[in-house]
């Protein structure tokens, strides 16, 4: 399963194999999205930024961070069934914009 629309089809399936359309608005998605971006930073909320890419070796961390990206991507493609977003498009369309906001000469000086 690699395109986002056979990922959305996974996740509308889903959510009406469990008759859970109801709770599927936009409020209440929008939320569940930022509860989840905030499961990632939770287990990165202490660690140095050194630290921060080591742990990332870690199997067991690994996979728990890889658990909590899932679930912000599973309610984006929620959020987008419930708002009738085409997230392909939305982002092709994003990276055009960003193109003339951060032309490519645009470097950060640190």
């Amino acid at each position: 399963m690699d395109s986002l629309a056979e990922l959305q089809k996974l996740i509308s399936e889903f959510v009406a194999d469990r008759n859970w359309e109801s709770f599927h608005n936009p409020k209440n998605l929008a939320m569940s999205i930022g509860i989840e971006a905030a499961e990632i930073m939770e287990h990165f909320q202490w660690l140095t930024n050194e630290d921060s890419i080591s742990r990332m070796n870690n199997p067991e961390f690994r996979d728990a961070v890889s658990n909590e990206i899932a679930d912000v991507m599973i309610y984006m493609l929620a959020f987008a069934n419930a708002t009738g977003v085409n997230i392909g498009k939305a982002v092709v369309k994003k990276m055009d914009k960003n193109k003339f906001r951060f032309p490519f000469d645009h470097k950060l000086d640190m």
